[in-house]
């Protein structure tokens, strides 16, 4: 394939550089653009045919169902992986030897502890407050208990960065939740695993000794795994672009976790369950709603099936489905809106009119359903998405500043008045 592409502007071409990946995927470079045509841009909304950085750390192929983290397909990590792994391979570049996960592990914990000042401001939150956003404002406000910027050129200020938020970021997602449930505020137990103190610290009742699960463990663990990074993605784009301008680490997080709080990104298995409850209490009828789903004229959407990138079956969902039966068998639940979840993906699975346009359950489907039958409440479910997404977060934005990116400036093409003159409020 030629390495250049040729493009013709007002009767002049010009040509530009291509780039393939390791995976051969191709981008025409048009850094030189302007330049080259005297100020002429592209415009391409929501950025569907832009690529705005080298990465090299998440590999996804929606056609094919591909989604790779660092070269590892995400069934292996899914299946071996422990979710600390999986955020050292994220951040770092490199599955971590036992020494460096023990050591990993152990600095985490070390900065576990949230500052006291913290548990102010949460008081200040109404019960009725969302828990992302409390969460949003929370991550915030750790950038003015550790206002010291970042040396990105020091591998140790970096990594001291990296297993602070770590360490304290599953402590405000508890606290999150345990605010909303009017519950005592707890900073779990450094004798347990990552995954193992935050459901310790989410479920732990003050008036009774708390019971380990492993199949919730082994659940949240694979959750968190297959949330954890999915490229350039609206938040993970936010962390970067946020972080491109120097912000620090926290202040990127935090953008981050408010592009993920909408409906369209991190809502999403938030959205499926409140779908879920209206069919309920109109009856239950999964064939009506799935009907109401084929008929464009009908404004019913059905939320969790389909993807915007995968365009065959969701991998992440392929495996979750297998841990989703698991803890629903596990906990004997019997709920009518996971009874209702069921039909509906039964319908979805054998229905020509969804099979031909490949309109699959996806992760978010039933991520919901799994944080249903745990007890998780449903504005909890997009704080779980942040959970998991942190590392990926940190080793985009490790890798932009690593990288020295330029700040992120996107172009416009004004449509608006042209040059006119002031009149006086007279007039």
């Amino acid at each position: 394939m030629s390495n250049k592409a040729i493009l013709e502007v007002n009767g002049q071409k010009h040509e530009f550089p291509t780039i393939t990946g390791s995976e051969n995927e191709v981008a025409i470079d048009i850094s030189s653009l302007r330049t080259a045509t005297s100020g002429v841009t592209t415009i391409d909304p929501g950025f569907k045919n832009t690529g705005s950085c080298v990465s090299e750390i998440t590999f996804l192929d929606g056609e094919k169902g591909i989604l790779r983290y660092r070269g590892y397909s995400i069934e292996e990590l899914a299946e071996k992986a422990d979710f600390l792994e999986v955020a050292f391979l994220l951040i770092f570049g490199e599955l971590p030897s036992k020494e460096e996960l023990d050591k990993f592990h152990a600095d985490i914990k070390s900065e576990s502890i949230v500052d006291d000042d913290i548990r102010k401001i949460i008081d200040a939150f109404p019960k009725s407050a969302h828990p992302m956003g409390v969460l949003s404002s929370l991550t915030s406000a750790l950038t003015a208990f550790n206002p010291s910027s970042v040396n990105v050129d020091s591998q140790e200020d970096m990594y001291k960065s990296v297993v602070r938020i770590l360490g304290k970021f599953p402590v405000l997602v508890a606290w999150a939740m345990r605010k909303k449930q009017g519950l005592p505020l707890d900073y779990g137990d450094n004798s347990l695993g990552y995954v193992e103190n935050v459901l310790k610290m989410m479920f732990k009742q003050p008036n009774e000794e708390y019971v380990q699960n492993e199949i919730l463990v082994n659940a949240l663990n694979k959750l968190l795994i297959l949330h954890a990074d999915h490229e350039q993605n609206c938040s993970t784009s936010t962390v970067r672009i946020v972080g491109s301008s120097h912000a620090g680490l926290f202040a990127s997080i935090s953008a981050g976790i408010s592009a993920l709080w909408g409906p369209l990104h991190g809502g999403a298995n938030q959205a499926v369950l409140e779908m879920l409850e209206a069919i309920k209490a109109d009856g239950g009828d999964t064939k009506k709603y799935m009907s109401k789903a084929k008929d464009k004229s009908d404004p019913f959407r059905l939320m969790g099936f389909g993807h915007r990138v995968y365009k065959n079956f969701d991998p992440r969902a392929k495996i979750i489905k297998v841990t989703a039966d698991e803890v629903l068998n596990d906990l004997g639940v019997e709920d009518p809106i996971l009874d209702i979840a069921k039909g509906l993906e039964k319908e979805a699975l054998t229905d020509a009119y969804f099979v031909d346009r490949k309109l699959y359950p996806n992760v978010d489907f039933y991520s919901g359903i799994i944080y249903r039958a745990m007890g998780i409440p449903v504005e909890m479910f997009t704080v779980m998405f942040a959970l998991g997404r942190l590392p990926g977060w940190i080793g985009q934005w490790r890798e932009m500043r690593l990288r020295k990116e330029p700040i992120g400036r996107p172009r416009q093409i004004y449509t608006g008045s042209t040059h006119r003159p002031f009149k006086s409020v007279a007039k």
